[in-house]
């Protein structure tokens, strides 16, 4: 994964969520595809998709239960996963990870 994005448009408005737990940024490449730019802090989440989506991890470390999965997975720096869409997933962040998520319009 590149260390930057060229030619892209940003929201202005900051996603937040968790009270602040969570925060992102959304951006739209070039060719219209659409990613957040974000930051979780420790602490126990769960998320749910409409679209695909890929989750890119940049820094920190966390675990997850991805759907129709019973067992936990470990992710770091350069790890990656995907959710499918319409389902929910469940992360344990164990030190403040930054990520990359693209979503995907099958």
């Amino acid at each position: 994964m590149s260390d930057r994005f060229e030619g892209v448009s940003v929201l202005k408005k900051l996603n937040i969520y968790d009270g602040g737990k969570v925060m992102s940024r959304t951006i739209f490449m070039p060719d219209g595809e659409r990613k957040t730019l974000g930051v979780m802090f420790p602490g126990d989440y769960e998320f749910g998709t409409a679209d695909r989506e890929l989750m890119e991890m940049v820094a920190g470390k966390t675990e997850v239960l991805l759907p129709g999965k019973d067992q936990w997975q470990s992710f770091g720096p350069g790890d990656s996963f995907g959710i499918p869409a319409n389902s929910s997933f469940k992360l344990r962040v164990s030190e403040m990870m930054e990520y990359v998520c693209t979503y995907f319009k099958d």
